[in-house]
């Protein structure tokens, strides 16, 4: 569990503490007081990444230069303290060379109404969400994620560039090709682990007897070198890499229907916290309970949904909830609960 939570020039907050219980930890207070943040300070401290943003760079506080994150997890300190040009891990106040044992030891699900995106937005939320979960079970995921990316930045900077020379992109095609199949691969075999659970989680929650399918599309044909070269004449005519990892998608079906287009609101909110279930689920199966951060959809949820969702969520997993009221707070007699005021918390 999170014992403690320490922010420093995070978003709206020069400086905030808190102690955390094992179990429920609810947040509550009106919008704009700063709750979400808290939960994504925990996110970004135990992983290093922002459930919110892609960049960490909007999460400095206006008018800092740098943010410092504090806590205790499964009694072991960890600190990050990101400027704009360092970053700096610590663990058992040791500092970091690489991120890799410092993000050994959690995991962590987020809960938001906005994870309806996954279902009816763009391929950029489901491959986000593939790569959160990737991340987190799979020590090779992440660098080769990085490197990707890496490859990808700099041969796009060449396809911008006055005159893009070929021989100078081949050489950026290696890096591009052996460290994009290796991504592939891993996604495709995520989407296949996550499908039946995914199905499962819908149908607990839900209570329907809807056919729920998941999908792998990737982003380039399985000979990505012929893929690529071929792709070359568009690349040049748009400036950017055209094919590859950074276009794979999840396919998302509800009874043969694609859910993007012909699921119901309701249909894609559920579908969406069954991807957010299944991927608890998973952390779970690995031996590793997650951090929960559920932010301001138990309000949104009626009694049977509410109870159906807690049902479904690993019982011994640490929770922390954001709300802007607690009327069906007996149900959680044990929480501890914080009000947020004037950007201070004052236990209830």
């Amino acid at each position: 569990m999170l014992a403690d939570l320490q922010l420093k020039n995070f978003r709206c907050f020069e400086a905030l503490g808190v102690r955390l219980s094992g179990g429920f930890n609810f947040f509550v207070g009106g919008n704009g007081e700063g709750k979400t943040s808290i939960l994504e300070a925990a996110c970004v401290l135990l992983r290093v990444q922002s459930q919110r943003s892609s960049s960490l760079v909007p999460v400095v506080r206006a008018g800092a230069k740098a943010f410092a994150l504090r806590g205790t997890f499964d009694g072991h300190i960890m600190q990050f303290h990101y400027g704009g040009l360092r970053r700096t891990l610590k663990f058992d106040n040791v500092e970091q060379r690489t991120a890799a044992e410092y993000l050994r030891i959690s995991r962590v699900v987020s809960l938001a109404n906005v994870d309806i995106e996954m279902v009816r937005g763009s391929s950029e939320p489901r491959r986000r969400y593939l790569d959160f979960v990737g991340s987190q079970i799979d020590a090779r995921y992440r660098p080769a994620l990085r490197a990707y990316e890496r490859a990808l930045r700099s041969r796009n900077a060449l396809l911008k560039s006055a005159q893009p020379r070929p021989r100078e992109l081949s050489a950026y095609d290696l890096p591009l090709l052996e460290h994009g199949t290796h991504l592939r691969a891993m996604r495709a075999k995520l989407v296949e682990r996550l499908a039946p659970v995914v199905a499962a989680a819908h149908l607990r929650i839900s209570g329907a007897g809807e056919k729920i399918d998941l999908s792998f599309s990737p982003g380039n044909e399985v000979d990505f070198a012929a893929h690529l070269a071929r792709s070359r004449p568009q690349e040049i005519r748009l400036r950017q890499t055209v094919v590859g990892p950074h276009r794979d998608d999840v396919d998302l079906s509800v009874d043969g229907m694609d859910a993007q287009t012909y699921a119901s609101e309701g249909q894609q909110r559920t579908l969406a916290l069954a991807l957010k279930i299944a991927q608890a689920k998973i952390f779970a199966e690995e031996g590793a309970s997650p951090l929960l951060l559920i932010d301001d959809i138990f309000g949104e949820l009626d009694p049977v949904r509410r109870n159906a969702l807690l049902a479904a969520l690993p019982a011994d997993a640490q929770k922390l909830v954001t709300a802007t009221s607690l009327q069906w707070r007996e149900q959680f007699d044990e929480a501890a609960i914080f009000e947020l005021r004037d950007r201070a918390l004052h236990p209830l």
